[in-house]
């Protein structure tokens, strides 16, 4: 099983946060980029969204990056660790944007990156930014669609009710071929059939463990499906956060759990089609600390899973 790197301070929910996280600057997160690359983690990821209304701040939290521009950050101050984006919410900017700026993350580092993409679940954020909400998932559809034809076209032409354009050039292309890795992020039947036909990878937001193997089960069995290599992602604490982000008290998940509890976690995670996880953020005082538990994990924990 790959590992992914806990960055801290990428968000601020209150469902996973530990308080010391608050402190930690853009230049420890450079120092702790380096570390995880160092160490041998296999992706960092980066969460995003663009406002938070304030009635969603207690649960949420306030901080969030631009996802495309962290990923860009932390890929220039690594050599080898995989950016992703966790997610990337596809309704919210134009699908040229977008796509110019994942290719040129992705030239510019020689194919680390990847793209989760999700249809958002912020109806505010989305009357805020003059996105028509209740037209994301269809929005979505023909992004995506879109931006694949950006990636592998030499002369990339596109008419939809969202988007549209013909007679014109995109360079550079995403290093990776035929274009860098697309991920979904959610939980819904339709999240998992656009998985089917434009993805190699999903991210689960709310599904419960147990549930992985038959939602696995139905993205392989849709028509579009196109049999390749497939990743699942799902982080050691993820079902903490509800709803909302609402916290959810599940106690399997323990910040503070031992290195026997968390092989066995995880280990459970690979039995079910899990690909990729994540240890959890303990509740340490400083970033140093914090650096020593991130050795710890890969010393102690990532060797076990194997």
């Amino acid at each position: 099983m790959k590992l992914a790197f806990s960055m801290p301070h990428l968000t601020r929910l209150k469902a996973t946060a530990q308080p010391w996280e608050a402190g930690v600057t853009g230049a420890d997160q450079t120092r702790l980029a380096k570390l995880a690359d160092d160490l041998g983690y296999d992706m960092i990821s980066v969460p995003e969204h663009f406002v938070i209304p304030n009635e969603h701040v207690e649960l949420s939290g306030p901080h969030y990056f631009h996802s495309a521009a962290g990923q860009g950050y932390f890929a220039g101050a690594t050599q080898r660790i995989l950016i992703n984006s966790s997610i990337a919410i596809l309704p919210l900017q134009h699908p040229i944007i977008t796509a110019k700026a994942l290719a040129t993350i992705d030239w510019m580092s020689s194919g680390r990156i990847i793209a989760t993409f999700a249809v958002g679940w912020l109806e505010k954020e989305f009357e805020i930014l003059g996105v028509p909400f209740h037209e994301r998932g269809q929005m979505s559809d023909e992004y995506l669609a879109a931006i694949i034809e950006l990636w592998t076209k030499d002369a990339p032409a596109f008419e939809g009710k969202y988007v549209s354009f013909k007679d014109v050039a995109f360079e550079p292309k995403p290093f990776h071929k035929p274009h860098l890795p697309i991920w979904m992020g959610g939980d819904a039947d339709a999240v998992l059939k656009r998985a089917a036909k434009y993805a190699s990878g999903w991210w689960p937001a709310r599904t419960k463990p147990k549930d992985i193997p038959a939602r696995i089960d139905f993205i392989k069995s849709q028509p579009d499906y196109k049999g390749s290599s497939f990743e699942v992602m799902y982080g050691y604490g993820t079902s903490r956060v509800g709803e909302g982000h609402r916290i959810v008290d599940d106690p399997a998940v323990r910040s503070d759990a031992s290195k026997q509890e968390i092989i066995d976690r995880l280990g459970w995670f690979k039995t079910l089609g899990v690909t990729m996880s994540s240890v959890p953020i303990p509740p340490v005082a400083s970033i140093n600390a914090f650096m020593e538990y991130a050795q710890w994990a890969i010393e102690e924990v990532k060797p076990a899973l194997k």
